[in-house]
């Protein structure tokens, strides 16, 4: 009997089928058409780039275990991209893709020097006790400059971003410190650079990593007695980037250990890439030598976007995806969703899902039940300042009444409530929540805590204004 591209799909929808979840079948497999078989190769048409995108990311291995068991080891798929959401007058886009799986950035082995008193030089990523060391840069390669889109909220970042990318560790921008809120693509930023070196220069080691995470290697280096081993191995480092550094705020020992590992990556020439929600005059117990050494670079801060930029980086999206959509919507979503980056993808994904699976077109009601149930559901980021600024203006203080050292009982309990708030709301230690909150220790803020919890449970009057605050912050 002969196969044809129908009969060879079935096949591998039935194994498929017997090996996903119904709802991810329903949702991923039913609405994909086969369109031809050409020797060994099955094109599928899927709706949108966003679809196969998908299909490529998530469902790959199990597409070619099945497409395999059905023509053999030499087989391929082929997606064709049919949008049939267009609008207008305009005939169906068709592109054909081949099914592919994006290279990660490759790891770098490094030589390393062995002495005598340091015969073992252990990676903090991998088993200890490896001689030949592979350094995973830890890199996202879906983070590039070229999805990066330049506006005037980002241009002095991105052009010294690139400017690194070029000459890492021969510019002035050493340290570069990326800053600003929440979802305006530091994290993004940070990896392009890294990817571009990568790109430009094969052979340089760079090492991408959260503060929290080498934080934590510190702390298991300290335990296993091998901290030595933990600061060779990132002074052998080319480009270091470090993201969210003001998590290193109040944890003194790992602070002294970045400070030499930095001193050396500096002198040698070596690149230093930090990334950080604030700016460096305004990070709280990080040790003053160190944030000298952050001002002695470039401190390059990324804003909200512009309208303007909102724009290019919907029609970015849309481009990428292989989705055409109106100018009035991709306006209506630029308007409305302002804060950051990530929101504006997150709207935009969610119009192109709901476009892509249940093949409505996208209108501008669309596009509002979209943007005010996603908008929504967008959780505030809350910061110390926030909640001092809230609790001062509920009791009808100035913030520097709040801070001070006064014993006055409302003033005390209003002190106390915005550090039950700073630790329900923030991830701050105890010791940062008040060196912020009056320049306070842990154990005043540990005792405030107990001392709300306890006047809830006695004291009426209290309890509202516990409640009257928690939903002031949690609008």
């Amino acid at each position: 009997m002969t196969k044809t591209a129908q009969s060879v799909w079935n096949n591998c929808l039935s194994f498929i089928k017997d090996n996903i979840q119904d709802q991810a079948y329903k949702t991923w497999f039913e609405p994909i058409q086969s369109v031809e078989l050409n020797d060994n190769a099955l094109s599928i048409q899927v709706p949108s780039k966003f679809f196969y995108e998908w299909l490529e990311e998530h469902y790959v291995k199990l597409l070619k275990v099945a497409l395999t068991k059905e023509l053999g080891p030499s087989a391929k798929l082929l997606y064709k991209i049919k949008m049939e959401n267009t609008y207008g007058n305009k005939l169906p886009f068709t592109e054909q893709i081949p099914s592919y799986n994006r290279t990660a950035v490759k790891p770098q082995e490094v030589d390393v020097p062995i002495v005598n008193k340091n015969p073992e030089l252990k990676n903090p990523f991998i088993i200890p006790g490896i001689r030949n060391l592979k350094i995973e840069s830890q890199l996202n390669a879906n983070y590039s400059f070229d999805n990066f889109l330049e506006g005037d909220s980002n241009r002095l970042a991105r052009s010294a971003g690139m400017a690194v990318a070029n000459k890492p560790g021969g510019t002035s921008f050493n340290p570069l410190l990326i800053f600003g809120g929440v979802g305006l693509g530091k994290t993004h930023l940070a990896h392009a650079i890294g990817v571009e070196i990568k790109d430009k220069y094969p052979e340089k080691t760079v090492l991408y990593i959260s503060a929290e995470i080498f934080t934590q290697q510190y702390i298991d280096s300290v335990k296993k007695n091998t901290r030595n081993d933990f600061i060779h191995f990132y002074q052998l480092i080319d480009v270091l980037i470090i993201d969210d550094v003001q998590f290193l705020s109040g944890k003194s020992g790992t602070q002294d250990v970045f400070f030499h590992i930095f001193n050396h990556l500096h002198q040698n020439g070596k690149q230093v890439i930090l990334t950080s929600d604030k700016a460096p005059v305004d990070m709280q117990d990080i040790e003053q030598r160190l944030l000298s050494r952050f001002k002695w670079g470039l401190s390059a801060e990324l804003h909200q976007p512009d309208y303007e930029t909102r724009i290019s980086i919907l029609k970015n999206i849309l481009f990428r995806d292989g989705v055409e959509m109106p100018d009035e919507i991709i306006e209506y979503v630029a308007k409305n969703i302002k804060s950051n980056v990530r929101e504006l993808e997150g709207a935009i994904i969610s119009l192109i899902a709901q476009s892509s699976f249940n093949k409505r077109e996208v209108t501008i009601d669309l596009a509002k039940q979209v943007v005010e149930k996603f908008v929504k559901n967008v959780k505030r980021e809350i910061s110390i300042d926030y909640i001092q600024k809230t609790v001062s203006d509920y009791f009808q203080l100035d913030l520097e009444t709040l801070q001070s050292k006064t014993r006055k009982r409302h003033v005390v309990q209003a002190r106390q409530l915005a550090m039950f708030f700073a630790k329900k709301f923030t991830k701050a230690s105890l010791a940062n929540i008040g060196s912020q909150i009056g320049d306070r220790d842990h154990a005043t803020v540990l005792h405030a805590c107990k001392t709300v919890d306890n006047l809830v449970a006695t004291d009426k009057q209290f309890k509202k204004f516990v409640e009257d605050i928690n939903k002031k912050l949690s609008l």
